[in-house]
């Protein structure tokens, strides 16, 4: 016998708990019901008696015939706002009706949810009167489900237009005094536990739609006190009528406190705050909620909902007491990956993140868990930092790091100091210094120093050795089992790269330190600027000397019309399976085949070895190859830009020398020759970081390959989305695929976040945006980067594959690593929110001679693609217009 849903079902049944039957809001209000939370009775028109309405209106009809989203938004109202309301439907929901006026609110299944609130996208009716007025609220709020934004949500979310389903809550009004809106936890800083209140005279519906400028409160939860009050003008009051419906009229009333006097005593606003915390309490989890207080007093809560917005706070191994605030760096961010990392990514930092707190004599207690200081938030790798910052050497080090390699974060830990929970406790400064000691004499640093300093050419071939060591040392041995691949996988991730960072490391420390002394011994007479044109054109830079080999090919490839027509005519998705199949003409087929046998191993986001590399992906390889075809002007070339490169700064370094007379002309001269010959080596250690992962990558791939072939993988790159003890719990038997289901789901929605804190302390604030001011006067600073003012259109790119930069367009992304360099070399400039002058993007920029400004904040936010803006290098200015 079949088993139908109910048409109708009372709040307070056990049947409102079911989201697919009530939906979100339902659902929500049922379980702050059941906790004994004031909530005003009512009852739901399920999603079966929508889904018979769409039925009857043809909507599947319509989602197969029509793909345009608009089309499809008006054609579905139109079908529901003309559907009848069942007689059935209309007895059931005129028995339940009690003679009061009612509210009749929208609860999509997909609403309320932990990731995507859906805050309103479906319609609200208020003070609605009758029978027959509420079935026409049902059927309009049915038709809400299809409005334009509602459709845009949804396809923003990644949500199905079919997976969605719409229930109608019905409920008693409440005739309102006082109404508004209460967050427990402060949605634009993060902080937890702050109560913030917005409250109006009269409906809600006046705070909720914006009719009027609310009061703000702010409260200290824990404090139990009113700790910021912002007095809104109230002018505007939504009130119901007689006869149904509800009116915006002047407010306040003459019964009602005086203009600029709150519309709630603090003992009011204490008590909904301790009501706050007990919803927050029930879900776990900050809410979202709406308030209303009748004429009796009464605080009556109608909907409870998660804050979606909030970045989850880091969870370490560190501990901690509850009181105590921690500090969080993300580590992702700062080297210029915005996107999450996938599981089996985080897995490898945690090796990485081991191997190195190892070498430094602390060891954690679980290498695959990773040191306690590790933490991990939103897919995205954060190092809990309190101790380096409330350390006087930890202090020092961690702000020089930052100013050089990421000037914002570097900002935000300035102002932290003086915060007086963080102040410094670690004094001492001699532990730090025998350990530092110890790394430099085991891995022969200062003669490393000395030598490459007086001969740059050793320091060259040192990196070469060291990386073809790297190599050999990566290579696994031939036909090993899934279990050895692992093995061989964290060896290399845990044993074999962090010793080999530190022997490439000198040669560009040796270069920053012959920059700093001539700059020391320059003063005043040498700029910023000055000095970073001085590092234009460096040898020695692996991924400069990538972007110049895609040009070569590039500039070979124009030479050949074959290959030239098929390079333009083509998508890049579909050159790939050219190359693959080996069918492009020969000149693309074999100069992408030499590129890839020495860059393969390179990647967008290329630190996550979740993420395929080149060799396996090289549709946006091609794509930024049929752009190098369309820049014409033989002056604009990369390799003219760069050599144009290398003159000017042969000619800084001599008219800087000419600056100061006697000894220091030489010494100058000897050391700025000495910086270029050396600071291009700066890439080395990551390339070799790099080679690492992917050899760790081929390992586990081989292992996803045998899981998908044993069927407990739908596909082999599936063992990425898990960790290394979970791909090892698979071979030995398990199924990990609802796991992975999830995780890839999480991961999808972690993609489309957009905003990510580089800082991030442990009651939830995000320092930055406590801090956050406007953009000001139609300008935006930063960090000078490159010197130089170009004026241009901007292009602002979230992600470089399948990007399309025109000659002499202005690049506007949130960050960069090498695999978004080759974008460079057609880019007439760089605005970036993260790096400083040190950062991958800016080193760059200055050897491509292109003007770039790092460290601007909110600049994809603030700058609009396509606009007209100048980028000035050297100031650190970004001009709108």
């Amino acid at each position: 016998m079949e088993i139908t849903s109910p048409l109708v079902v009372d709040l307070a049944d056990g049947e409102a708990k079911a989201p697919d039957l009530v939906g979100g809001k339902a659902a929500n209000l049922h379980v702050l019901l059941r906790a004994g939370m004031p909530v005003p009775p009512g009852f739901v028109v399920t999603t079966e008696a929508y889904r018979r309405a769409a039925a009857r209106a043809g909507l599947d009809d319509l989602l197969d015939r029509i793909d345009d989203p608009a089309e499809l938004a008006a054609r579905a109202r139109r079908a529901l706002l003309e559907a009848e309301v069942p007689a059935d439907l209309r007895r059931a929901v005129a028995e339940r009706l009690t003679g009061r006026p009612v509210a009749v609110r929208s609860s999509a299944t997909a609403e309320d949810l932990p990731h995507a609130s859906f805050a309103g996208q479906q319609d609200t009716y208020l003070n609605v009167i009758g029978p027959d007025a509420a079935a026409d609220a049902v059927r309009r709020c049915w038709a809400s489900l299809w409005t334009d934004r509602a459709v845009a949500y949804r396809t923003a979310n990644g949500i199905g237009h079919r997976a969605v389903r719409l229930a109608v809550v019905v409920q008693e009004m409440v005739d309102a005094e006082v109404a508004g809106v209460m967050f427990t936890a402060d949605p634009v800083t993060g902080r937890r536990r702050r109560a913030v209140i917005d409250a109006a005279f009269g409906l809600g519906e006046a705070v909720v739609s914006g009719a009027t400028n609310p009061d703000r409160f702010v409260v200290d939860v824990a404090a139990g006190a009113v700790v910021e009050r912002r007095i809104g003008d109230k002018r505007t009051a939504v009130r119901p009528l007689a006869g149904g419906g509800v009116a915006r009229v002047a407010s306040p009333s003459a019964d009602a406190p005086k203009d600029g006097e709150g519309c709630l005593p603090d003992e009011r606003i204490l008590e909904l705050a301790r009501l706050g915390t007990r919803v927050e309490d029930l879900y776990g989890a900050p809410q979202d909620t709406e308030w209303a207080i009748d004429g009796s007093g009464t605080i009556w809560l109608t909907q409870a909902r998660p804050i979606t917005t909030l970045f989850p706070i880091p969870v370490s191994g560190k501990a901690a007491s509850e009181e105590e605030t921690r500090v969080f760096f993300c580590l992702s961010l700062a080297q210029g990956l915005y996107r999450p990392i996938t599981p089996m990514g985080m897995s490898a930092f945690r090796l990485i993140a081991s191997s190195v707190t190892t070498a430094f004599g602390m060891p954690p207690a679980d290498r695959l868990a990773g040191p306690a200081v590790f933490a991990e938030a939103a897919h995205r790798p954060f190092i809990d930092v309190t101790g380096a910052l409330r350390s006087t050497v930890g202090r020092a080090v961690m702000l020089r790091v930052l100013s050089l390699m990421e000037a914002r974060s570097a900002k935000i830990m300035r102002e932290l100091t003086a915060d007086p929970r963080f102040t410094i406790l670690q004094h001492r400064r001699l532990p730090a210094l025998r350990r530092a000691v110890r790394i430099l004499r085991r891995h022969r640093i200062p003669p490393r120093l000395v030598r490459f300093i007086l001969r740059p050419s050793a320091a060259a071939g040192h990196i070469e050795r060291a990386v073809a060591g790297l190599r050999a040392r990566v290579r696994p041995p031939a036909g090993v089992s899934g279990a050895a691949r692992l093995d061989h996988a964290e060896r290399v991730l845990g044993e074999t790269l962090f010793p080999v960072l530190p022997a490439v490391a000198p040669a560009p420390l040796a270069g920053g330190v012959m920059l700093a002394l001539a700059a020391g011994l320059l003063g005043d007479r040498a700029t910023p600027s000055e000095l970073m044109t001085v590092l234009r054109g460096l040898p020695g830079n692996v991924t400069t000397e990538m972007d110049l080999a895609l040009w070569d090919l590039a500039t070979a490839v124009r030479r050949d019309s074959p290959a030239a027509r098929t390079l333009l005519s083509a998508s890049p998705a579909e050159l790939a399976v050219l190359y693959r199949e080996e069918r492009l003409p020969r000149v693309l087929q074999e100069g992408l085949t030499s590129f890839l046998a020495v860059y393969g191993h390179r990647a967008v986001g290329e630190i996550d070895l979740g993420l395929p590399r080149w060799s396996e992906e090289p549709a946006h390889i091609l794509g930024v190859l049929a752009n190098y075809l369309r820049l014409e002007d033989p002056d604009a070339a990369p390799d003219a830009v760069f050599a144009r490169g290398v003159a000017e700064a042969e000619r800084m370094i001599e008219t800087l020398a000419g600056r100061v007379g006697g000894w220091r002309r030489h010494v100058v001269r000897f050391a700025l020759r000495r910086a270029r010959a050396l600071i291009g080596s700066r890439e080395a250690p990551k390339y070799c970081a790099v080679i690492a992962l992917t050899a760790a990558r081929e390992q586990i791939a081989a292992v996803g390959a045998e899981l998908a072939a044993a069927g407990r993988l739908d596909e082999p790159d599936d063992v990425f989305f898990l960790t290394l003890p979970e791909a090892r719990a698979a071979l030995a038997g398990g199924d990990p695929r609802p796991l992975v289901a999830q995780r890839r789901a999480e991961y999808e929605r972690e993609e489309r976040r957009r905003r990510v804190p580089r800082v991030l302390l442990s009651d939830g604030t995000d320092p930055e945006a406590v801090a956050r001011g406007g953009p000001g006067d139609g300008s935006l600073s930063g960090t000078p980067a490159s010197p130089g003012v170009v004026t241009g259109t901007a292009r602002v790119v979230f992600d470089p594959v399948g990007a399309r930069l025109a000659p002499g367009e202005i690049l506007v992304c949130p960050s960069t690593d090498p695999g978004w360099t080759p974008l460079f070399l057609t880019a007439g400039g760089l605005v970036m929110e993260m790096g400083g002058a040190n950062s991958h993007g800016a080193v760059v920029a200055r050897e491509y001679g292109i003007p770039a400004v790092v460290g601007v904040a909110h600049a994809t936010e603030t700058i609009e693609d396509g606009a007209r803006i100048t980028v000035d290098g050297s100031s650190g200015t970004v001009t709108i217009g």
